[in-house]
């Protein structure tokens, strides 16, 4: 231990091989430098570290060896790099192992198919060849990328592509000195010229250029420091907020679809309350996302509404919580709709004598988030699901005072659609009150509603609720064809079944006989 050490301190590259275990199991200085919202405890010192990449080069080493056997015959230098040394390093590495190497793409790919039948070359103008390998049981994805020196012109939306020739200017141009490590395949040496172990056990994102540098390389840097500040649960030095602060207008040159990417990534974080505050912070998220600072409403003298902002946060954090409990896997649509939820108000807020008010802030936020969602290129599933979402959150309040009718359950089901259970946990979070009394009168309120949903799902088809006759049926009792009027008939048998329940076929089509007797006179 006492040779990593001295070769840390002397900016040599640190070797870690098998003869390091017994002395780092051995070894346990801590060496914590965690401070502002860090807690210290998810943060390894160097030592566990240290102690974590030598266990987890152990279980994967057999993989490895094969592939660094490889491209040394080839007299080629492959390298384990970036997310793969951080996760190592933090003891969680997983089956999705980063490369890059000094062989060009083509020799990259026919390395590759030595190594596995299973190869694709999607990334190969970016210089990437990806790989698909069965080992022990298990599948391993490996990527494996040439040197890069790419960067983005003024005004490009797009990065330039550009090959480089040795692993210092590669890792001088990755995004964070903790992304910016790497260990040699072939001899196990650990490279760390920016100081990303000291940095990883301090819970810290520097960049390994100065910040300026690395933005205007690639501005979604500053993003992609605001996803990392909430899944690793790290601060931003002081110097690359700034940069992020002073440059936030950059990142308009990067593409919809890239920031859409980083958002969602960000938002499916554990926490990513922490990423959402630096981008409104620094400003970015008046490039990106517009429509979450605006929250901040400049609350009145007499404070007679929430700060919208940290509500829509808090009703987030709890979407997540609810989620958790209801053992749902992270759920991209229904956490955007928890921190959008109320996008309408800044735009409904009136001065009514005593009281503020937001009226129909649902459906002016339904149609806020379509158009933002929309501009960010998300899918159209995406888009329709959430604006239902906010559409539909304040329908629960309609009933909470009073007994749920077998009517109003049918509505609201029918409503939600297939967003029921989203819906049920974006109402169930957007009760944000400190008024004990009343919080819980909210919560067994909405417990009724689900009780009185799974009554009537028993009873009911409430999944699938539809008119008692189809189409085709109904032109078949009527006597007609296509037309204007098959759809009233259809509205109508639809508006009896929400309101009174089903009926057998008998029943149904009398009461379509009925209805186009007093509809012909």
């Amino acid at each position: 231990m006492e040779g990593v050490q001295h070769a840390r301190a002397s900016g040599q590259p640190i070797i870690l091989t098998r003869r390091h275990r017994p002395l780092l199991q051995r070894h346990d200085r801590r060496d914590r430098r965690c401070g502002g919202n860090v807690d210290c405890s998810l943060v390894p010192s160097l030592t566990q570290a240290q102690k974590n990449a030598v266990e987890e080069l152990l279980r994967i080493s057999s993989i490895i060896d094969e592939l660094g056997d490889l491209f040394h015959e080839a007299g080629e230098r492959l390298y384990l790099v970036g997310g793969s040394v951080r996760d190592a390093l933090l003891g969680g590495l997983g089956h999705d192992l980063d490369f890059t190497t000094s062989a060009m793409p083509d020799v990259t790919a026919r390395l590759l198919s030595r190594f596995t039948p299973t190869t694709w070359d999607i990334g190969k103008a970016f210089g990437t060849i990806g790989a698909l390998r069965k080992h022990d049981g298990q599948e391993w994805q490996i990527e494996v990328t040439t040197f890069r020196a790419d960067a983005y012109e003024p005004g490009s939306r797009k990065p330039i592509v550009a090959f480089g020739d040795n692993l210092a200017d590669d890792l001088v141009r990755r995004d964070f000195t903790v992304n910016a490590m790497a260990v040699d395949v072939r001899t196990r040496e650990f490279i760390d010229p920016h100081g990303g172990l000291e940095d990883l056990a301090a819970g810290l994102l520097r960049t390994p250029a100065a910040p300026e540098i690395s933005f205007s390389d690639d501005p979604l840097r500053m993003m992609r420091g605001a996803r990392f500040a909430s899944r690793l649960g790290f601060r931003v030095a002081p110097e690359v907020e700034a940069a992020m602060k002073s440059m936030a207008e950059r990142i308009n040159i990067v593409s919809a679809e890239r920031i859409q990417g980083e958002l969602s990534g960000l938002l499916l974080t554990d926490s990513p309350r922490a990423g959402l505050d630096l981008l409104v912070r620094t400003g970015i998220a008046d490039h990106v996302l517009p429509e979450l600072p605006a929250l901040k409403l400049e609350l009145d003298e007499h404070h007679r509404h929430k700060d919208v902002y940290e509500h829509s946060l808090i009703v987030l954090e709890q979407s997540i919580d609810l989620e958790k409990a209801r053992g749902h896997e992270p759920d991209l649509i229904g956490r955007i709709a928890a921190l959008l939820h109320d996008i309408g108000k800044p735009a409904t807020r009136r001065f009514e004598g005593s009281k503020v008010t937001f009226h129909h802030h649902d459906v002016v936020g339904a149609k806020l988030v379509t158009k933002r969602l929309r501009a960010l290129n998300y899918p159209s599933n995406v888009v329709k699901s959430v604006a239902l979402l906010i559409e539909l959150h304040l329908r629960f309040h309609g009933y909470s005072e009073g007994q749920w009718s077998d009517s109003a359950v049918r509505r609201y089901v029918r409503d939600a659609g297939d967003q029921l259970e989203r819906l049920h946990i974006l109402t169930r979070s957007d009760c944000t009150t400190r008024n004990k009394a009343k919080a819980t009168r909210l919560r067994r309120a909405y417990e009724e509603l689900e009780w009185r949903i799974d009554e009537l799902a028993e009873q009911e088809e409430l999944a699938a609720i539809r008119p008692h006759l189809d189409g085709t049926q109904i032109m078949e009792v009527l006597g007609i064809g296509p037309g204007r009027e098959v759809g009233e008939a259809y509205k109508f048998l639809l508006e009896h079944r929400l309101e009174h329940g089903p009926v057998d076929d008998e029943a149904a089509r009398q009461l379509l006989l009925d209805w186009w007797a007093k509809r012909q006179s």
